[in-house]
Protein backbone atom coordinates (compact mmCIF):
# COMPACT_ATOMS: atom_id res chain seq x y z
CA UNK A 1 0.00 0.00 0.00
CA UNK A 2 1.07 3.71 -0.49
CA UNK A 3 1.90 6.25 2.33
CA UNK A 4 0.27 9.11 3.48
CA UNK A 5 2.50 11.55 1.61
CA UNK A 6 2.46 13.56 -2.40
CA UNK A 7 2.35 12.02 -5.20
CA UNK A 8 2.76 12.05 -8.98
CA UNK A 9 0.84 10.80 -11.55
CA UNK A 10 2.18 7.82 -13.28
CA UNK A 11 -0.21 8.79 -16.80
CA UNK A 12 -3.89 7.46 -16.08
CA UNK A 13 -4.78 10.78 -14.08
CA UNK A 14 -4.23 12.40 -17.65
CA UNK A 15 -6.38 10.11 -19.59
CA UNK A 16 -9.43 10.67 -16.29
CA UNK A 17 -8.77 14.71 -16.95
CA UNK A 18 -9.43 14.13 -20.69
CA UNK A 19 -12.27 11.78 -20.35
CA UNK A 20 -13.93 14.49 -17.88
CA UNK A 21 -13.02 17.37 -19.77
CA UNK A 22 -14.44 15.52 -22.97
CA UNK A 23 -17.79 14.81 -21.04
CA UNK A 24 -18.32 17.97 -19.96
CA UNK A 25 -17.36 19.83 -22.94
CA UNK A 26 -20.34 18.39 -24.75
CA UNK A 27 -22.97 18.72 -22.41
CA UNK A 28 -24.74 21.84 -22.37
CA UNK A 29 -25.49 21.72 -18.80
CA UNK A 30 -22.64 21.54 -16.50
CA UNK A 31 -23.15 19.18 -13.41
CA UNK A 32 -21.58 21.22 -10.76
CA UNK A 33 -21.38 18.60 -7.65
CA UNK A 34 -19.90 15.74 -9.87
CA UNK A 35 -17.18 17.66 -10.82
CA UNK A 36 -16.37 18.88 -7.35
CA UNK A 37 -16.44 14.82 -6.37
CA UNK A 38 -13.93 14.62 -8.83
CA UNK A 39 -11.65 17.35 -8.06
CA UNK A 40 -12.13 16.61 -4.62
CA UNK A 41 -11.09 12.75 -5.03
CA UNK A 42 -8.19 13.59 -7.19
CA UNK A 43 -6.46 16.49 -4.88
CA UNK A 44 -6.59 14.25 -1.89
CA UNK A 45 -4.94 11.78 -3.56
CA UNK A 46 -2.11 13.95 -5.53
CA UNK A 47 -1.92 15.58 -1.95
CA UNK A 48 -0.64 18.99 -3.58
CA UNK A 49 1.82 21.04 -0.83
CA UNK A 50 -0.84 23.38 -0.22
CA UNK A 51 -2.84 20.84 0.80
CA UNK A 52 -0.42 17.72 2.58
CA UNK A 53 0.01 19.52 5.99
CA UNK A 54 -3.42 19.89 6.02
CA UNK A 55 -4.75 16.64 5.27
CA UNK A 56 -4.37 13.08 7.47
CA UNK A 57 -2.40 10.48 5.90
CA UNK A 58 -4.13 7.25 4.31
CA UNK A 59 -2.51 5.46 7.75
CA UNK A 60 -5.40 8.41 9.99
CA UNK A 61 -8.23 6.91 7.55
CA UNK A 62 -7.99 3.51 7.64
CA UNK A 63 -12.06 2.23 7.43
CA UNK A 64 -11.25 -0.11 10.42
CA UNK A 65 -14.48 -1.50 12.42
CA UNK A 66 -12.43 -2.23 15.03
CA UNK A 67 -10.75 0.94 15.53
CA UNK A 68 -13.86 2.78 14.62
CA UNK A 69 -15.72 1.08 17.58
CA UNK A 70 -12.91 0.93 20.07
CA UNK A 71 -12.36 4.57 20.05
CA UNK A 72 -14.89 6.17 18.61
CA UNK A 73 -12.56 7.35 15.52
CA UNK A 74 -15.28 9.19 13.03
CA UNK A 75 -12.94 10.27 11.09
CA UNK A 76 -11.91 6.56 9.81
CA UNK A 77 -15.85 6.27 8.97
CA UNK A 78 -16.39 9.83 6.84
CA UNK A 79 -13.32 10.33 5.26
CA UNK A 80 -12.27 6.82 4.52
CA UNK A 81 -14.55 7.03 1.08
CA UNK A 82 -12.11 9.77 0.04
CA UNK A 83 -8.48 8.11 0.05
CA UNK A 84 -7.50 6.12 -2.45
CA UNK A 85 -4.53 2.99 -2.35
CA UNK A 86 -3.60 4.06 -6.20
CA UNK A 87 -3.56 5.64 -9.16
CA UNK A 88 -5.33 2.61 -11.11
CA UNK A 89 -7.75 2.42 -7.97
CA UNK A 90 -8.48 6.17 -8.03
CA UNK A 91 -8.86 5.99 -11.64
CA UNK A 92 -11.65 3.49 -11.96
CA UNK A 93 -13.74 5.03 -9.52
CA UNK A 94 -13.34 8.27 -10.63
CA UNK A 95 -14.80 7.03 -14.06
CA UNK A 96 -17.53 5.11 -12.61
CA UNK A 97 -18.66 8.46 -10.79
CA UNK A 98 -18.42 10.32 -13.67
CA UNK A 99 -20.63 8.45 -15.62
CA UNK A 100 -23.13 7.70 -12.56
CA UNK A 101 -22.81 11.32 -11.23
CA UNK A 102 -23.59 12.98 -14.70
CA UNK A 103 -26.61 10.93 -15.62
CA UNK A 104 -28.02 11.23 -11.50
CA UNK A 105 -27.05 14.90 -11.20
CA UNK A 106 -28.54 15.93 -14.36
CA UNK A 107 -31.70 13.96 -13.52
CA UNK A 108 -31.94 15.04 -9.92
CA UNK A 109 -30.60 18.57 -9.92
CA UNK A 110 -27.43 19.68 -7.82
CA UNK A 111 -28.90 20.36 -4.41
CA UNK A 112 -30.79 16.35 -4.05
CA UNK A 113 -27.68 14.95 -5.49
CA UNK A 114 -25.44 16.72 -3.43
CA UNK A 115 -28.17 15.55 -0.63
CA UNK A 116 -28.09 12.20 -1.54
CA UNK A 117 -24.52 11.65 -1.64
CA UNK A 118 -23.83 12.80 1.73
CA UNK A 119 -26.78 10.00 2.75
CA UNK A 120 -25.18 7.58 0.94
CA UNK A 121 -22.08 8.20 2.36
CA UNK A 122 -23.03 7.74 5.73
CA UNK A 123 -25.67 5.17 5.22
CA UNK A 124 -23.00 2.62 3.21
CA UNK A 125 -20.51 3.10 6.00
CA UNK A 126 -22.81 2.74 8.65
CA UNK A 127 -23.73 -0.86 6.89
CA UNK A 128 -20.62 -1.82 6.59
CA UNK A 129 -19.85 -1.38 10.31
CA UNK A 130 -22.92 -2.68 11.15
CA UNK A 131 -22.00 -5.59 9.21
CA UNK A 132 -18.71 -6.09 9.87
CA UNK A 133 -19.88 -6.04 13.72
CA UNK A 134 -22.60 -8.46 13.60
CA UNK A 135 -20.39 -11.28 11.74
CA UNK A 136 -18.32 -11.24 14.55
CA UNK A 137 -21.42 -11.33 17.51
CA UNK A 138 -22.90 -14.09 15.23
CA UNK A 139 -19.66 -15.96 13.77
CA UNK A 140 -16.86 -15.50 15.59
CA UNK A 141 -14.64 -16.47 12.93
CA UNK A 142 -15.29 -13.98 10.78
CA UNK A 143 -12.76 -12.04 12.71
CA UNK A 144 -11.17 -10.83 9.54
CA UNK A 145 -14.09 -8.88 8.63
CA UNK A 146 -13.91 -7.06 12.02
CA UNK A 147 -10.26 -6.15 11.51
CA UNK A 148 -9.70 -5.41 7.77
CA UNK A 149 -8.58 -1.84 6.19
CA UNK A 150 -9.69 -0.58 3.03
CA UNK A 151 -10.43 3.18 1.85
CA UNK A 152 -12.03 4.06 -1.58
CA UNK A 153 -15.31 5.67 -2.92
CA UNK A 154 -16.79 2.33 -4.10
CA UNK A 155 -19.19 1.39 -1.28
CA UNK A 156 -20.84 4.73 -2.39
CA UNK A 157 -20.70 4.34 -6.37
CA UNK A 158 -22.63 0.56 -5.80
CA UNK A 159 -25.33 2.27 -3.59
CA UNK A 160 -25.93 5.12 -6.34
CA UNK A 161 -25.71 1.88 -9.19
CA UNK A 162 -28.89 1.13 -7.39
CA UNK A 163 -30.62 4.46 -7.52
CA UNK A 164 -29.46 4.55 -10.88
CA UNK A 165 -30.89 1.56 -12.18
CA UNK A 166 -33.68 2.57 -9.96
CA UNK A 167 -34.41 5.40 -11.65
CA UNK A 168 -33.60 4.00 -15.04
CA UNK A 169 -36.73 3.19 -18.05
CA UNK A 170 -34.68 -0.01 -19.15
CA UNK A 171 -35.28 -3.50 -17.86
CA UNK A 172 -31.70 -4.84 -18.64
CA UNK A 173 -28.49 -3.36 -18.36
CA UNK A 174 -25.06 -4.35 -19.26
CA UNK A 175 -22.73 -5.54 -16.71
CA UNK A 176 -19.30 -6.28 -17.97
CA UNK A 177 -20.89 -7.85 -20.86
CA UNK A 178 -23.71 -9.67 -19.52
CA UNK A 179 -26.96 -8.53 -20.00
CA UNK A 180 -28.94 -8.85 -17.12
CA UNK A 181 -32.45 -7.24 -15.53
CA UNK A 182 -31.70 -3.91 -13.88
CA UNK A 183 -32.64 -4.86 -10.48
CA UNK A 184 -29.67 -7.91 -10.46
CA UNK A 185 -26.78 -5.33 -11.89
CA UNK A 186 -25.38 -4.20 -9.03
CA UNK A 187 -25.40 -7.35 -7.14
CA UNK A 188 -23.98 -9.25 -10.28
CA UNK A 189 -21.05 -6.29 -10.21
CA UNK A 190 -20.53 -7.49 -6.61
CA UNK A 191 -19.97 -11.01 -7.04
CA UNK A 192 -17.62 -10.34 -10.49
CA UNK A 193 -15.49 -7.81 -9.21
CA UNK A 194 -14.96 -10.14 -5.67
CA UNK A 195 -14.10 -13.29 -8.08
CA UNK A 196 -11.75 -11.02 -10.53
CA UNK A 197 -10.36 -8.17 -8.36
CA UNK A 198 -8.08 -9.25 -5.65
CA UNK A 199 -8.25 -7.20 -2.02
CA UNK A 200 -11.60 -5.28 -2.64
CA UNK A 201 -14.48 -5.07 0.24
CA UNK A 202 -16.44 -7.34 0.35
CA UNK A 203 -18.30 -5.64 3.23
CA UNK A 204 -17.89 -2.19 1.62
CA UNK A 205 -19.46 -2.87 -1.23
CA UNK A 206 -22.25 -5.08 0.18
CA UNK A 207 -22.80 -2.13 2.42
CA UNK A 208 -23.08 0.02 -0.32
CA UNK A 209 -25.97 -1.82 -2.21
CA UNK A 210 -27.90 -1.98 0.94
CA UNK A 211 -27.89 1.34 1.69
CA UNK A 212 -29.18 2.55 -2.20
CA UNK A 213 -32.07 -0.16 -1.55
CA UNK A 214 -32.26 1.55 2.04
CA UNK A 215 -32.37 4.90 0.52
CA UNK A 216 -34.53 3.96 -1.83
CA UNK A 217 -37.18 3.03 0.63
CA UNK A 218 -36.97 5.43 3.04
CA UNK A 219 -37.47 8.05 -0.07
CA UNK A 220 -40.14 6.43 -1.22
CA UNK A 221 -41.86 6.54 2.39
CA UNK A 222 -41.16 9.92 2.84
CA UNK A 223 -43.37 12.96 0.90
CA UNK A 224 -42.10 15.74 2.51
CA UNK A 225 -39.37 17.99 1.34
CA UNK A 226 -35.73 16.80 1.87
CA UNK A 227 -34.54 18.94 4.86
CA UNK A 228 -30.46 18.16 3.65
CA UNK A 229 -31.50 19.17 0.14
CA UNK A 230 -33.13 22.38 1.38
CA UNK A 231 -30.30 23.17 3.83
CA UNK A 232 -27.78 22.93 0.73
CA UNK A 233 -30.28 24.99 -1.33
CA UNK A 234 -29.97 27.99 1.04
CA UNK A 235 -26.24 27.38 1.61
CA UNK A 236 -25.42 27.93 -2.05
CA UNK A 237 -28.16 30.55 -2.25
CA UNK A 238 -26.06 32.98 0.30
CA UNK A 239 -23.15 32.53 -1.94
CA UNK A 240 -24.84 33.28 -5.19
CA UNK A 241 -26.26 36.47 -4.49
CA UNK A 242 -23.16 37.97 -3.32
CA UNK A 243 -21.36 36.34 -6.68
CA UNK A 244 -24.27 37.68 -8.87
CA UNK A 245 -24.15 41.29 -7.44
CA UNK A 246 -20.63 41.37 -8.53
CA UNK A 247 -20.55 39.99 -11.90
CA UNK A 248 -23.98 42.72 -12.38
CA UNK A 249 -21.35 45.78 -11.33
CA UNK A 250 -18.92 44.87 -14.20
CA UNK A 251 -21.34 44.39 -16.87
CA UNK A 252 -21.84 47.41 -18.92
CA UNK A 253 -25.26 49.35 -19.37
CA UNK A 254 -26.02 52.07 -22.01
CA UNK A 255 -29.68 52.73 -21.87
CA UNK A 256 -31.39 53.19 -25.74
CA UNK A 257 -35.14 53.78 -26.61
CA UNK A 258 -35.65 50.05 -25.85
CA UNK A 259 -33.47 48.73 -22.75
CA UNK A 260 -30.01 48.07 -22.39
CA UNK A 261 -27.17 47.43 -24.72
CA UNK A 262 -24.09 45.00 -23.44
CA UNK A 263 -25.62 44.11 -20.16
CA UNK A 264 -28.67 42.39 -18.27
CA UNK A 265 -31.70 44.07 -19.46
CA UNK A 266 -34.26 44.46 -17.03
CA UNK A 267 -37.93 44.35 -18.12
CA UNK A 268 -39.46 46.36 -20.62
CA UNK A 269 -42.96 48.27 -19.81
CA UNK A 270 -45.01 49.66 -22.32
CA UNK A 271 -46.16 53.16 -22.31
CA UNK A 272 -50.21 52.94 -22.33
CA UNK A 273 -50.58 56.41 -24.28
CA UNK A 274 -48.34 55.46 -27.41
CA UNK A 275 -47.74 52.04 -27.19
CA UNK A 276 -43.97 53.06 -26.85
CA UNK A 277 -41.90 49.74 -25.20
CA UNK A 278 -39.53 51.93 -22.92
CA UNK A 279 -36.42 50.53 -20.46
CA UNK A 280 -37.12 49.68 -17.08
CA UNK A 281 -34.65 51.69 -16.45
CA UNK A 282 -36.64 54.86 -17.67
CA UNK A 283 -39.91 56.18 -14.89
CA UNK A 284 -40.76 58.72 -17.75
CA UNK A 285 -42.32 57.25 -21.35
CA UNK A 286 -39.18 58.66 -23.76
CA UNK A 287 -42.12 58.89 -26.79
CA UNK A 288 -44.02 60.76 -25.49
CA UNK A 289 -43.41 61.93 -21.51
CA UNK A 290 -46.16 59.60 -20.08
CA UNK A 291 -45.35 58.89 -16.46
CA UNK A 292 -44.79 54.97 -15.61
CA UNK A 293 -47.42 53.91 -12.81
CA UNK A 294 -46.87 51.09 -10.35
CA UNK A 295 -50.55 49.83 -10.16
CA UNK A 296 -51.47 50.33 -13.85
CA UNK A 297 -52.48 54.28 -13.25
CA UNK A 298 -51.10 54.81 -16.96
CA UNK A 299 -53.69 52.85 -18.26
CA UNK A 300 -56.05 55.04 -16.68
CA UNK A 301 -54.36 58.27 -17.86
CA UNK A 302 -54.95 56.78 -21.30
CA UNK A 303 -58.00 56.75 -21.13
CA UNK A 304 -58.32 60.47 -19.99
CA UNK A 305 -56.40 61.01 -23.16
CA UNK A 306 -58.87 62.92 -25.88
CA UNK A 307 -58.92 60.29 -29.01
CA UNK A 308 -57.20 63.35 -31.05
CA UNK A 309 -54.84 63.64 -28.25
CA UNK A 310 -53.75 59.91 -28.48
CA UNK A 311 -53.47 60.03 -32.45
CA UNK A 312 -51.06 63.27 -32.20
CA UNK A 313 -48.67 61.19 -30.08
CA UNK A 314 -49.26 57.89 -32.39
CA UNK A 315 -48.58 60.29 -35.41
CA UNK A 316 -45.07 62.24 -33.42
CA UNK A 317 -44.06 58.30 -32.45
CA UNK A 318 -44.20 56.93 -36.28
CA UNK A 319 -42.89 60.32 -37.71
Amino acid sequence: MEGGGRRISRGMLPLLAIQALSEYHRLPWKPPVTAGLLLTNTLIYLRPAILDSLLPSIDQVWFNPHLILKHGDLKRLFLSPLYHVGESHLVYNMMSLLWKGIQLETSMGSAEFASMVVALLGMSQGMTLLLAKSLLFFFDYKRAYYSEYAVGFSGVLFAMKVVLNNSQMENYTNVHGLILPSRYAAWAELILIQMFVPGVSFLGHLGGILAGILYLKLKAGYSGPDPLSTIITSVTGVFKWPLSFVRSLFRRRRISGRGTVGGTVPSLWRCQACTFDNSGWLSVCEMCGTGRSESDLSSRESDALSMEELRRRRVERFS
